[in-house]
This record gives structure tokens, sequence and C-alpha cells, in this order.
């Protein structure tokens, strides 16, 4: 079949930079998945972004949809004949709308009935005729929060489009997309490329806007600029480039012709807590810092221009000139905060609202400073310590400081405990509280911080649970995902064996407003364990393996982990297999069995040799897994479990459970009930099936 490349590029206003690479991964996928469905086919396809284009090129797309046979249903058999075998007007006039005569039609039969049927060649669309629907619906998918409208026009989309460029082989197909008649003609860069850009055709795209317009279109290559521009120049000032992916995919989303500049500031700044310059020169202006190979603050800095300037002195000077005052400004906000000990905002918290019904950030120090005791009795931390960390936790909010750059709470609040002669732990627990920060991110070093942390998020996460913000769908404003995932990484990572429903309880019991304590603690519970389970899946167990273990509802998370080991290791088993089965037919039995209570078994009403053997093995495999229960060695008590199989096998093949003999039957139950209850001492490994 034959094929053409295909260009679309839709220009816009300049789009917002941390979205830009979304928008052009979803813009990709979007229209891949909607050619498939058209039947069209293509070789690969390529996406590209900048500030102020989304565009694609679809190679070797095939210039219409394939034929294919349709199958039209028509009138029942019964109603197309009459007696004598002759049409009827109903068979006659489906017919004749196919096209063909009542010989040439097919008879379509199933368990429902017998219908005539037309089969048609319906001959495939072309691709210039249904590729400007196709792009329209996969812009209308596009992640876009909020839409604006501009002009007279009735078109939405994150912002205004000034040009379409719609060229498939040497063809302009005649569209309009969002308001936009398409063209052929594309726009370069702003200032260095003031003519329009003709396309012949869908070739050397990238390339062309690279020559001739000054624009590095590809995203991927125009970061790879960044990058080394940022490497070359910061060993240029005898430093190393401060890079995190995060801004150089920021700073690539908002250049199309990157140029990188080394600026300097004033030395005595380099006083300053280096976070707090990091975060003005990352957070605000958008440059990249030069660290010294000790991984301190070098004066410089590296700015990426939008255009290859005549005077690029100039262009230094102005960068230099516009961070100045955000550095003088955050050397004020040091002083001005060093002069108020911490604990002096504590009233100002009061006036800070947490949540209308949960009350202040004073209200949730309190109950931070109780919790936080609860877990040093837990953990074996020591309260002092903790019950001061927790009553500084939140105090930093309200800090010049942190007023002006909230990304800097907890770092600021542990530099202000410091100069203020906190102890160092305490001071330490101020940053830790919020860690980690971000998936991956690095968890609390200090049992004061780890407690803080702990008690934060459990705090939180009660408290919005209790008034019922519970999030659905991608909407979270409280970050209650990443919190449960806080606290399931601090316990599991860090070995913490703490009793997790009981601290839920605590937490509950600490909200003055009515509602359920103990149903919310179960539903954040079972809230966390949700997230536990993406966490274990993401580390090689199955969703059967997290269920068995789940099933039983562990009261530490540390113990939860010792679990699915034990069932991870116990599934490599050659006995493994048929112990489930067993297990999930006992569990059938018991169910429809309708006795509700199971009671020991009694060895005197034992007819058959396999359930004396079978009670005689579950006594001893008892017995021999009570140590190994205690000091929690699943694995072991497993495997000697596992040991079971040759006697549960023999109990049912010689052994009839529902006997007419009620005695007999309950007891034979019993003998059931007390073999599952050994495995479900562990898990319940009869959810290992499927």
């Amino acid at each position: 079949m034959a094929t053409r490349d295909l260009l679309f590029e839709l220009g816009t206003e300049e789009l917002p930079p941390r979205a830009l690479h979304t928008l052009m991964e979803a813009l990709r996928e979007e229209t891949a998945g909607r050619l498939r469905k058209a039947g069209l086919e293509y070789a690969y396809l390529n996406a590209y972004a900048t500030p102020r284009r989304l565009s694609l090129v679809v190679h070797e797309l095939t210039e219409s949809q394939p034929d294919r046979i349709v199958e039209r249903r028509g009138p029942a058999l019964k109603a197309a004949f009459d007696a004598d075998g002759n049409p009827t007007p109903a068979a006659l006039g489906f017919a004749k709308s196919c096209g063909v005569t009542v010989d040439a039609l097919e008879t379509l039969k199933n368990a429902k009935g017998e219908w005539l049927m037309c089969r048609l060649r319906q001959k495939g669309a072309a691709t210039a005729e249904i590729l400007p629907g196709i792009l329209r619906q996969a812009l209308a998918a596009l992640p876009i929060p909020k839409r604006m409208r501009w002009g007279e026009g009735e078109a939405e989309f994150v912002r205004p489009v000034h040009w379409v460029v719609l060229l498939f082989g040497d063809e302009v197909i005649d569209a309009e997309i969002l308001g936009v008649r398409a063209s052929n003609t594309s726009r370069g860069h702003r200032f260095h490329c003031r003519h329009p850009l003709t396309f012949a055709a869908p070739d050397h795209y990238a390339q062309t806007l690279m020559a001739d317009g000054r624009v590095i279109v590809d995203f991927g290559e125009r970061r790879n600029h960044v990058h080394q521009q940022a490497l070359k120049l910061a060993e240029q000032v005898g430093g190393q480039a401060h890079l995190e992916d995060g801004l150089l995919d920021e700073v690539t989303a908002l250049v199309e012709w990157p140029v990188g500049i080394v600026g300097t500031y004033d030395a005595r700044y380099l006083d300053l807590p280096k976070e707090v310059l990091i975060t003005v020169m990352q957070s605000h202006q958008k440059y990249f810092p030069v660290l010294d190979r000790e991984g301190g603050l070098l004066p410089h800095f590296i700015a990426i221009a939008n255009l290859d300037s005549s005077r690029p002195e100039t262009v230094r000077r102005g960068n230099e000139r516009v961070i100045r005052p955000r550095l003088a400004d955050a050397e004020f906000f040091w002083n001005q905060d060093l002069k108020i000990p911490l604990e002096q905002h504590l009233d100002k918290l009061g006036g800070i609202v947490f949540q209308k019904t949960l009350g202040t950030l004073l209200d949730k120090t309190r109950r931070l400073e109780k919790l936080v005791e609860t877990l040093a009795d837990l953990l074996g931390g020591d309260r002092t310590k903790a019950i001061r960390a927790a009553r500084l936790a939140k105090t930093d909010l309200v800090t010049d400081m942190v007023g002006e750059f909230p990304e800097l709470q907890g770092i600021m609040g542990r530099y202000y405990a410091l100069a203020q002669g906190e102890d160092p732990e305490v001071a330490s627990a101020l940053e830790e509280q919020y860690r980690p920060r971000q998936a991956g991110g690095r968890l609390p070093e200090t049992r004061t911080g780890e407690m803080l942390a702990l008690a934060d998020k459990t705090d939180t996460l009660i408290g919005i649970f209790s008034i019922g913000q519970v999030p659905t769908g991608a909407k979270d404003p409280y970050a209650l995902r990443r919190a449960a995932l806080g606290i399931i990484r601090i316990l599991v990572e860090k070995k913490l064996d703490l009793d997790l429903a009981t601290l839920l309880k605590q937490s509950a019991g600490l909200y003055a407003h009515p509602f359920d304590h103990d149903a919310v603690a179960r539903q954040v519970y079972d809230f966390i364990l949700e997230r536990l389970r993406g966490y274990l899946l993401d580390r090689g167990f199955t969703p059967h393996e997290f269920e068995a273990v789940a099933a039983l509802r562990p009261e530490s998370l540390l113990d939860f982990i010792q679990r699915i080991e034990a069932v991870h290791a116990f599934r490599a088993l050659p006995e493994a297999a048929s112990l489930s089965e067993a297990n999930k037919r006992i569990r059938n039995i018991l169910r429809k069995s309708g006795q509700d209570r199971f009671a020991a078994p009694d060895a005197g009403l034992f007819r058959e040799e396999q359930e004396k053997a079978l009670f005689q093995a579950v006594q001893e495999a008892h017995d021999a897994i009570e140590p190994l229960l205690s000091r929690r060695d699943y694995t072991a008590a497993l495997k000697r479990l596992a040991g079971l199989k040759d006697t549960v096998d023999a109990f049912f093949d010689h052994v009839m459970v529902m006997t007419e003999d009620p005695n007999v039957r309950s007891n034979r139950l019993n003998l059931l009930a007390k073999t599952s209850g050994l495995f479900l001492r562990i898990a319940d490994i009869s959810r290992l099936q499927g």
C-alpha cells in the first residue's frame, strides 16, 4: 500500500514549561492510538515540542484505510420467504438496499435463530480525509486542567493557537484545527528568524527548523545542549554544575535556541545556608548553581538564554542584576529570623488554619506533642527530644524566609534551631519530619526525626479521613497518598516494628470533633495497605502473595514484610500448590458446613487411620512452629508446615468429612479448622491460587 510522511505542527503562544514534556508525550500516545484504531499503519512516529509548538512527524503513513468486509443482517429467515419459498417484500427490500439480488444473500445462523445476511466490501477512507478528525480528538484528549479561549472563536486550548502545519507528503490537507486553517507555513525563532518558513514536504523537518529557523525542535536534543553547556561553563570557572532533572526539563521547555551564560554574585552571600541560595537560583531564576569539588557553593551561576546575543556581556550583567536583589532579600530574611527564637512563633501558629474542622497549626502542634510521646514509648526513642521537636515542628512556617520560599520549610527550621542552641537531633528532626519529600527521597536519619515524621503524616491522614475528604481519582490536595507511602517506607526500610493499628487509634483520639474513631482508624489502615500493595508489587511480589498476608491484617508493617517474604519463599516449594489448593478446599468446606464455632478435635471420635494421622501431624507441626513464630521465622514455619502435604492429601483421599454422624462430622470439621489455623497464623495461603 502506498505511503507518505505526515507533518503536523501546532504553533502557539508560550506553553506552560512544566507541562510541555507531558503534553508532547500525550500528543504522541493519543495520536498513535487513534491512527492504529483507524487501521492506519506507519513505520514510526516522532514527537517534538518547544515553548511555541507541539509537532509530530509520522513516517510512512498509509494513504488510506484498508478495505474491510462488513456484514449486514437482514430480516429473519421465516419472514424472508413465504410458504412457497418465494422472497417476501422484506427480503427483496433488504437485497435492494445491499445492491444485490436475493440469490446473492447468505444465511446467518446462531443460537438465537436464522437471518438473511449480506457481505459488503467497504472501501477504506482516504487518510487525508480522516486525519483532521484524528488530530482534533488527540488534542482534545491532552491532559490540560484548564483550557482557555482567545479572540472571537470557540476553540479552546492551553494557549492561543497562531498557526497550523498539516502536510501529507507534498499535499497540504485543507482543514481547520482549533480555529486556524492549516497550511505548510511555520515560524522559526521569535528573534533569530523573522521570515515565515515553508515546508515542501515533511522530510528533514527538524533539520530545516534548526538550519533556517534557529529552533532545536527535538526536546531531548535541546535538553542535551542545555546539559552540555552547563557542564562546560561550570568547568570554566573551576566548578561543576548542580543539575537536577526537573530544572533541566523546565529550562529546556523555556528555550528554543539555548545559549549558556556564566554569571557571578557577591561571595558574601555564601554565608547564607546553601539551600537558600540554591532555591533562589533554581526556583525563582531558573539558574543552575555551581559547586566546588566538596559540594559547597561557588559564587557563580549558569543561566540559559533563549537567543544568541551579539552582546553576551549585556545579557550576563542583566542576569546578575536580576539575582542581586533576590539574594539581598534572602540575607535580610535570614538575619531578621535569627533574632526571634523559634518557640516565640508558637502563638502565631494559632492564627493559621490547618483545616477549618481540624483547627489551627497550633492545634496540630499539640497533637504532635502527644503523638510523639506515644511513639517514643513504642519505638524506644527519647521522649524529651521528641516532644521538643514536635513543639517546634511548624514554627519555621511563620518565619520571613519560609514565607518567601515555602519549599524551605523544615530546612530553615533546622538551621534556625541549630543557630539558637537546640539539640542537634531536635534540629535535624525539624527537617526530617517532611521526609521523604518525593518518591524515592531520603528518609529521616535520626530516631527523633523518624518519630516526628510518622506523627505528622499519621495526624494528617487521620484528620482528613475523619472529615470525609478521602482522595478520589487524581485529586489529593493534602498529599495523603504520599503521606501513606512515607509511613510505609519509614517503617519498612528503617525496620521499625511499630503497632500501626494502635498508633492510628491513638491519633484519632487526639481530635476533638465527633467521628467514629475505630472506623476511621480502620479506613486509614486500609488506605495504607493499598499503598503497601503497590510498594510490594514494584519489588517483585505478586498480588496473590499480598492478599494472602493482607487477609490477616498484621498490625506491624515490618511483620507484614516478614510474612510476605515467607509466602514468596513458600511458593517455590514443590508442596506449595497442593497445600494451597487443600487450604482453599478446607475453607470452602468450613464455610458451607453451617458450623459457626470450631473446638479442639476429640481423638476419641476418630475412625479412620488417615484422620488420626492428620491429627498427630498437626499436633507435631503446632509444637514445632511455636518457637519459630515467636521469633517471626515465618519462612522456616511454612517450610515445616509444607511437610503436612502427604498427610493432608491422604485425609482427603480416604476420609469423608460431611458424614451422616453429626458428632464425627463436627469432629472432622474441627480437625480441618485446626489444620487451616496453623497456616493462618502466618498467611491465608488459600489465596495463592490463580
